[in-house]
């Protein structure tokens, strides 16, 4: 089967390939911030970014610290300004979702996901969450993306 890989998901896979990182066991956000010349701190406190630096709630467990790494990375890289005192809330909104997606396949990019032969998404979701360090939800949002983006190649080419 066919998988046509979305524009995010070449862009994550591009960012990885600057960084040299092929492999899951590769994801580590302190590595990657310091990759990125980011700063990143813990702090018993909700995840946020601040001058370009990345806060993370020292309370969390390893899994939600990761995928609020993606989210706040996001926010980093792609997003300026105040969010609370400069932008119109359907546009907040927005650029939530698009952390959010952004975390979804930066914490558990295509690329490497496509290396696995995942037979059902019961089985997926255990696999992911042990390989990729993430949350059963978000593996199995993850999966069901994939599943999804793979049902669509394949009916693209028919």
């Amino acid at each position: 089967m066919k998988y046509h890989t979305t524009l995010l998901e070449d862009s994550i896979k591009q960012f990885y390939f600057y960084l040299n990182i092929y492999h899951p066991q590769q994801l580590d956000m302190i590595k990657i911030a310091e990759l990125l010349k980011i700063k990143i701190h813990f702090a018993p406190f909700s995840s946020s970014t601040f001058r370009g630096e990345i806060i993370i709630d020292s309370r969390l467990a390893p899994e939600q610290q990761w995928e609020d790494f993606g989210h706040e990375l996001c926010h980093v890289l792609f997003q300026y300004g105040n969010q609370i005192l400069n932008i119109n809330s359907l546009f907040l909104e927005y650029q939530e979702w698009k952390a959010n997606n952004f975390a979804l396949h930066f914490c558990v990019p295509t690329f490497m996901l496509q290396k696995y032969k995942i037979a059902t998404i019961p089985d997926g979701i255990s696999f992911i969450t042990n390989k990729f360090q993430v949350r059963q939800e978000i593996a199995e949002k993850r999966l069901i993306h994939f599943r999804n983006q793979l049902i669509i190649s394949n009916s693209i080419l028919k």
